[in-house]
């Protein structure tokens, strides 16, 4: 029998996705299944974007550029220069989608084996993307207690070696919410100014940010004009994870160049696609991103105050994005998200979470911790948080605190 490929082994199963099958035959049982696994938003996307599709008239549906339209690269500059990013359209790279930016930008950054720090918890394909661009992962562990928040420089000191390229954050943060400070953004801009190391930020999330905190970039930061590398997606802004379309954004021109090599052997990114996007991009009004910022607001308020309200539960309340991580009273998470599509219902209805174990690098942290997105309405939301209680008060593997010990109370 023909052998598998030892990096196919080593390529990680989502903890997002990995237990569908499970609610898949939940579902196939009458049992409702309240999905807060995954980031895919119920808000509807921007009709100026799907109607740029319906209105499609081209006879011949061809390649683009690998690089991206230059209409659509010009309408993205127009969207990033309102923020301040000072950009032209050939300081972007358009993707299939914010994962294929990603995978880019580590194999333009990183040898073989050479290393990119990230703080944990993180989203969890990232490991996956360093499995298939050979670099490796080297996690700085950041904490519940304190809100997920940038862990200390020093602790980045560290863990930097000569195989040290880059710093990877997600800003605010998939999984916990975490939004980053000033400050936190000047440490960073030290320490990759003083090691020469690329700052590589993920800013998926950059429109939902709460109760008035500012949303940094690296891109605002004098002195790192060779150091940032932007990776952006259409997914979440505008409510259209199918369409798959992304970008990098950089001013280093060296790292374009060896990045648009990547980007010309997969050939280019879709045109329809494109089109959606340009149109999003200009046309979409500011009153549509203040509505969904104020609805997820809403949703995050339900959803942290509920889970603060059960008996040994503990939530931090997110800056930003639309996620966060618990802390539940359970002996491990992979096996209570199990449990819950397998064993549990509530007058019909369970509900589908994510063991945030997947979401570390460091092997025995996070097995007492979930990730949920609030993606869905404020009614379901709700459901599905009084059905996590009745769970959590039932779960045969649930345990107490006593003395800042966990004692287990499986039987």
């Amino acid at each position: 029998m023909p052998k598998i490929s030892e990096k196919g082994k080593q390529m990680p199963a989502s903890p997002i996705r990995k237990l569908t099958p499970l609610a898949e035959r939940a579902k196939a049982n009458g049992i409702k299944v309240y999905h807060l696994n995954i980031g895919q938003p119920d808000i509807e996307t921007p009709a100026v974007m799907l109607d740029a599709i319906k209105n499609i008239d081209f006879k011949v549906w061809a390649y683009t550029a690998s690089e991206g339209t230059v209409a659509y690269r010009k309408s993205l500059a127009h969207y990033y220069n309102k923020l301040g990013y000072n950009i032209t359209p050939e300081d972007i790279l358009v993707t299939t989608g914010g994962s294929e930016a990603i995978i880019i930008s580590l194999m333009t950054c990183l040898n073989q084996r050479d290393e990119v720090i990230i703080p944990e918890p993180f989203y969890a394909n990232y490991n996956a993307y360093a499995c298939q661009s050979d670099s490796v992962v080297k996690p700085i562990l950041s904490v519940i207690e304190n809100g997920f928040a940038l862990p200390p420089i020093s602790e980045f000191e560290k863990s930097i070696t000569e195989k040290t390229k880059a710093i990877m954050i997600c800003n605010p943060n998939n999984p916990t919410g975490y939004l980053y400070s000033k400050q936190e953004f000047l440490d960073l801009r030290a320490l990759a100014l003083k090691h020469d190391l690329y700052i590589i930020a993920d800013e998926a999330y950059r429109e939902f940010c709460y109760d008035g905190k500012e949303f940094l970039s690296p891109m605002h930061f004098e002195g790192l004009e060779e150091h940032a590398i932007i990776i952006d997606t259409v997914s979440k802004r505008y409510s259209a994870c199918g369409a798959r379309l992304g970008c990098i954004i950089t001013k280093n021109k060296a790292f374009m160049e060896i990045a648009l090599r990547f980007a010309q052997a997969r050939l280019s990114p879709g045109m329809v696609e494109q089109i959606a996007g340009e149109a999003a991009a200009l046309y979409t009004p500011d009153e549509y991103f203040t509505e969904v910022n104020k609805e997820y607001a809403k949703r995050r308020d339900i959803l942290v105050s509920a889970l603060n309200k059960m008996d040994g539960v503990y939530c931090p309340n997110p800056g930003g994005a639309f996620y966060v991580v618990a802390k539940l009273p359970i002996d491990n998470a992979d096996k209570f998200c199990r449990w819950m599509l397998e064993e549990f219902s509530h007058e019909g209805q369970t509900v589908m979470l994510a063991p945030a174990s997947g979401f570390y690098a460091t092997k025995g942290v996070g097995y007492d911790e979930v990730r949920m997105a609030y993606v869905l309405n404020q009614h379901d939301l709700t459901n599905a948080m009084i059905c996590l209680e009745k769970a959590l008060q039932v779960y045969p593997g649930r345990t107490v605190a006593d003395k800042n010990e966990t004692v287990n109370t499986f039987s």
